[in-house]
């Protein structure tokens, strides 16, 4: 380690302490545009889909069937990801992902057949991505915040949510204007463009001592009652343990119903509203006015995060949004429909944040990015599960009560497990 790289650490600390602006934030702010490319890409597939089958010749079912397994990848590719930061480092996964997504867009150009757009699209794009995404700046983010953890990292959620809503509308009148393969070549261009000066300019290991702390806590850091990771985590805590604990466990089955939830209604949110009566352009205002409004949301939920206990913030999360979605049900009116998006919108980007500051508060920042990379693997299976149910389940009986109707349940129980969960200074069991 050069002797500037030693100063480093110990100059951000002096510039908290005096008040400055914090590096810390750069990181966050680099982690959400990051965010908003990563997930609005893998999450916002819609505008590609019809171009795609009709190009290829494949039939709706063929590509849907590749975008699920896609999904499942993206997520079985996180605890890799993980692992790999860990190991390596933040830079270094981030680059790789880079190179994995360049070549894998390219490679999806050039593919005509099933087989070869699956291992493209389905499963190199999505590693690809995978290694971009959330699960790799999570941990980096985690050392650099301690005090205002929960803020930082709802504050990464919103690039989650601008991605859904400012990358579809974008990608659409991309694919209209040039077509779906040079839009794809656009994205990866761009993407490199952004996310290789973020690598190498940006992400930095190494958080300054007592990272963002008050200089009274700073001064406590070597204490033994001053850290919180100290307090959470079990003596010689490991991967292994630490997937059988409790805690592990209640996360996932809560990323379980995030992912069950947030997908039905990405898929089938707008024919639901629509075999209920709506149009399709006021079905479509109502899907885009959640997202609107969590971007706002995490704002407001970020500076609370630290305030209260993040296992309430999480239950509540999964409260609000599992009657959300009874009401989406119900709703008979345009002024309904509006209002039930905007509440449930309020609480649609906190769950996965708080699940990732829980994980790093119970296990401490060095297992952050693998036990997150996992347990967003419950996510996409949810998510995959959903995908199918909510077409099966309204062919089969034809209605949408049954996946609908699954959701809101699942929600309220994932409420109920949330409550369960350690507070930020316990350990887990």
């Amino acid at each position: 380690m050069t002797k500037a790289s030693r100063k480093a650490p110990a100059l951000a600390q002096t510039h908290a302490a005096a008040g400055r602006w914090y590096f810390g934030w750069n990181i966050v702010a680099a982690s959400a545009l990051l965010t908003l490319l990563t997930v609005g890409m893998r999450m916002g597939i819609g505008p590609f889909f019809l171009p795609m089958a009709e190009d290829l010749g494949f039939s709706r079912s063929l590509l849907a069937g590749i975008v699920a397994i896609g999904m499942l990848c993206y997520g079985l590719a996180m605890p890799l990801a993980g692992f790999l930061v860990a190991r390596h480092g933040t830079k270094f996964v981030l680059l790789m992902g880079t190179a994995i997504v360049v070549v894998s867009v390219i490679w999806t150009i050039y593919a005509r057949s099933p087989l070869s757009f699956f291992l493209a699209f389905g499963v190199c794009m999505s590693a690809g991505l995978a290694f971009t995404s959330p699960v790799a700046v999570t941990p980096v983010i985690s050392r650099w915040f301690t005090r205002q953890r929960g803020m930082a990292l709802f504050f990464l959620s919103t690039g989650s949510m601008a991605g859904i809503a400012v990358m579809t509308p974008v990608l659409t009148l991309a694919i209209k204007s040039v077509g779906w393969q040079t839009t794809l070549l656009w994205f990866a261009i761009v993407f490199a463009v952004i996310t290789i000066p973020i690598a190498l300019y940006v992400m930095r290991e190494q958080a300054p001592e007592g990272a963002d702390r008050l200089p009274t806590q700073a001064n406590q850091v070597h204490a033994p009652t001053s850290s919180p990771d100290q307090h959470v985590r079990h003596a010689n805590m490991t991967f292994a343990k630490a997937i059988r604990t409790l805690p592990f466990i209640q996360i996932c089955l809560g990323l379980f119903t995030c992912g069950f939830s947030m997908n039905l209604l990405g898929t089938h949110g707008m024919p639901m509203l629509m075999d209920h009566g709506f149009d399709a352009m006021t079905s479509s205002y109502g899907i885009g006015l959640i997202g609107l409004v969590a971007i706002f949301s995490t704002l407001v939920l970020g500076r609370l995060a630290d305030k209260i206990p993040r296992k309430y913030i999480l239950a509540t999360i999964y409260l609000i949004r599992g009657l959300g979605f009874f009401a989406l049900l119900i709703v008979g009116t345009h002024y309904e429909l509006y209002i039930a998006a905007a509440i449930g919108g309020i609480v649609w980007a906190g769950s996965i944040a708080m699940s990732s500051a829980i994980l790093a508060d119970v296990y401490g920042v060095k297992l952050v990015g693998i036990l997150y990379g996992w347990a967003y693997v419950s996510h996409q299976v949810g998510a995959m599960i959903s995908s199918w149910l909510g077409g099966w389940g309204y062919e089969a009986f034809g209605t949408h009560w049954v996946a609908f109707g699954l959701a809101g349940i699942l929600l309220l129980m994932a409420a109920a497990i949330s409550l369960r969960l350690p507070g930020q200074r316990q350990q887990a069991n």
